[in-house]
């Protein structure tokens, strides 16, 4: 079973600026959409918090620390290790070959060193935040492809869709 961190990640790192994306970018949602659709997603409260309902077709599965958080929706996790045990549980009925990592910061940090695969939009454009992702580590993961795109209609910046696999 594959775990696949998907991210968007600026030129200088940062995922975020204040529980939100610091920019706009229509195509990326496409690509997330696509690449997360019938599989189990792990994300951390803020992170679902700032998208603010379950996503479809897709199993939610929310880690927050507080035993009182709830969503109608979701999966609610107390942490991390529950949450990739809720998840595999999900992809083996759904048949599905990932679990899907989307954000935010803590929880990229947790699932890095147990990932296969990091599927991340390259936004080219630098921008204040207070969240970045994790360093990549080259000694680490192999970068194995990259589609470059311009700016389209809906789109703040030029990005590639770049995937990295564990090297060795």
């Amino acid at each position: 079973m594959h775990i696949v961190l998907v991210a968007a990640i600026t030129e200088n790192g940062v995922i975020g600026r204040g529980n939100t994306l610091p920019w706009r970018l229509k195509s990326d949602m496409a690509h997330f959409r696509a690449a997360t659709m019938g599989k189990p997603v792990i994300m951390g409260r803020k992170t679902y918090l700032s998208i603010g309902k379950p996503l479809p077709g897709r199993t939610t599965i929310v880690v927050s620390r507080d035993p009182a958080f709830a969503a109608p929706g979701v999966v609610v996790a107390p942490d991390f290790a529950a949450a990739i045990a809720a998840a595999r549980g999900d992809a083996l009925r759904r048949a599905a070959d990932a679990i899907i990592v989307a954000g935010g910061a803590e929880i990229y940090a947790q699932a890095l060193p147990l990932a296969s695969r990091l599927d991340v939009t390259r936004v080219h454009k630098s921008v204040d935040g207070d969240t970045r992702f994790p360093a990549i580590d080259a000694e680490v993961w192999r970068e194995i492809a990259r589609d470059e795109h311009e700016a389209a209609a809906g789109d703040d910046a030029a990005f590639a869709f770049v995937i990295y696999q564990r090297a060795g």
